[in-house]
């Protein structure tokens, strides 16, 4: 009879512990996801984020340079450089933008980056330095207010696209701590059962030394 209770409370910790194995695997699996996970919105934060920002640093400068050499088109002196300056502006900041575009883009970022495109391809393009000055007829007024404005929409787009960073920047962190916390229950989870595991060996024991008496 005491055989028969002993197999039947051994059957019973053999589950429990094989249960206990089985949420322990579990959990070191989630761990790894975790981790995966954890170190993925690093490389995004850096990659998509980080160094998106600095794209855009670098493209406002570039653009404020345009601006510098539209508006003050009736200080130069030697104004036979200024298309080529504002040309080779302009093929950087695409450059830049294309990096920008190998990113991991929402759908927001794509649609203001394609306005921001768009104007740099086509609303910037000066031809030739008479469309914004000449010694006859001095400043066209209307040719630069015209880039003016295209300009001042080129930066309304940056602008934009640098929030969306701080917004998504916003978020990969949200989700980075999330996962740092669900981490941190699955530790304490894993402590208390191994604990756990620690006292139904114990029993296991102390029944087996109890039942080895009853014999002898």
């Amino acid at each position: 009879m005491a055989a028969d209770k002993s197999k039947h409370r051994k059957f019973k910790i053999a589950i429990i512990l094989t249960i206990l194995i089985f949420l322990i695997f579990g959990k070191n699996l989630l761990e790894r996801r975790n981790f995966n996970e954890l170190g993925d919105s690093f490389i995004s934060f850096y990659e998509d984020r980080l160094m998106v920002e600095s794209y855009i640093f670098s493209i406002s400068e570039k653009l404020f340079r345009i601006k510098l050499l539209v508006n003050h088109c009736d200080f130069e002196s030697d104004y036979s450089h200024v298309i080529e300056d504002i040309i080779a502006y302009e093929n950087g900041i695409l450059k830049l933008v294309k990096d920008f575009e190998a990113t991991k883009l929402t759908t927001k970022e794509e649609g203001f980056l394609n306005d921001f495109k768009n104007i740099i391809q086509n609303n910037l393009r000066i031809a030739e330095y008479a469309e914004l000055y000449s010694d006859e007829a001095g400043i066209n007024e209307e040719n630069v207010k015209r880039y003016n404005a295209y300009i001042e929409r080129a930066i309304g787009d940056l602008d934009k696209l640098s929030q969306i960073q701080l917004e998504e920047g916003k978020i990969l962190a949200m989700n980075s701590d999330r996962v740092v916390n669900r981490s941190k229950i699955w530790a304490q989870f894993e402590v208390a059962a191994l604990i756990i595991l620690l006292v139904v060996i114990y029993l296991l024991i102390y029944t087996s030394k109890r039942i080895n008496d009853d014999i002898v």
